[in-house]
């Protein structure tokens, strides 16, 4: 039986908390899909444990078999008691920062103004993660940034976006071993998942690591001008973009993500389809 690896960001992503609107019964489908037993599923996300925990909770998503969290800075595998995190990941990423912990990054960081430190539950072992007013200059914050860090020969990883709805710039600061492409890479080999039967969905800037690699992704439909253009010239083997249409939904969030899944594997539509949509809807 050929195994499959759903990864997928969560906010504006597979959680419908943007501005677009969800399309009707499209996170049922979805559970459906993970729901078999050939389809293990991984949240990707910026948020830490607690916070991937609250959005199952709040949003009604289906509980994961894995959990890449914070930006990809700490991995998680759930078993029956709860969750059980991934001591070879740490273990990978703690070179990079000399065996610091984000508060000692944040101690060498403390002369830069422009950089506002996030709430405490936003911070991990190896992710820091500061507020950056978006008319900042972010070439040149990264270069300053990135002077101080090298006299201290920490090696880093700077990811920006941008949280639309506050309208503030974010900016995580992990090891340069961290990051969601190299924690799926990390995964994949793990648990012996396949790049083919391996997709990520994604919408922001901090996504765009895997959306621009060789693991088959898809940007859901309402993911940003920005990112859109940001991506505007990648491989189309592995990138795909959704656009809506598929089973009648729109591509936002769960419909995008499951518009990419058909894409990617063909087999997936005699999952998600009932007979008569098979017959009769785009896409099936």
């Amino acid at each position: 039986m050929n195994r499959f690896l759903l990864c997928t960001d969560l906010d504006r992503t597979l959680i419908p908390n943007g501005v677009q609107p969800e399309s009707a019964g499209a996170i049922e489908r979805l559970k459906r899909l993970v729901s078999r037993e050939e389809v293990a599923l991984a949240y990707v996300s910026g948020r830490n444990l607690s916070l991937i925990e609250q959005a199952i909770a709040e949003f009604s998503l289906p509980r994961p078999d894995f959990a890449i969290a914070d930006v990809g800075a700490t991995i998680y595998r759930a078993i029956s008691s709860g969750w059980q995190q991934s001591d070879a990941w740490d273990a990978q990423l703690a070179p990079d920062w000399k065996g610091l912990t984000h508060g000692g990054i944040c101690f060498l960081l403390g002369d830069l103004p422009m950089l506002q430190l996030q709430e405490n539950e936003k911070q991990g072992r190896h992710k820091l993660s500061f507020y950056v007013p978006l008319e900042t200059d972010t070439q040149k914050l990264a270069s300053e940034m990135g002077k101080l860090l090298k006299q201290v020969k920490i090696s880093a990883n700077l990811i920006w976006s941008i949280d639309e709805k506050a309208g503030i710039g974010l900016l995580d600061i992990l090891p340069a071993s961290a990051g969601k492409l190299h924690a799926i890479r990390f995964l994949m080999q793990l648990e012996g998942f396949s790049r083919e039967n391996t997709i990520f969905a994604g919408d922001s800037g901090n996504d765009l690591d895997v959306l621009l690699s060789d693991i088959p992704a898809v940007l859901v439909a309402n993911a940003g001008p920005e990112v859109r253009s940001l991506v505007s010239n990648a491989d189309t083997d592995t990138l795909y973009v959704a656009s809506g249409g598929y089973l009648g939904m729109n591509g936002n969030y769960s419909a995008g993500i499951l518009e990419g899944v058909a894409h990617y594997w063909p087999e997936a539509n005699a999952w998600l389809c009932g007979m008569n949509e098979m017959n009769e809807l785009k896409g099936c």
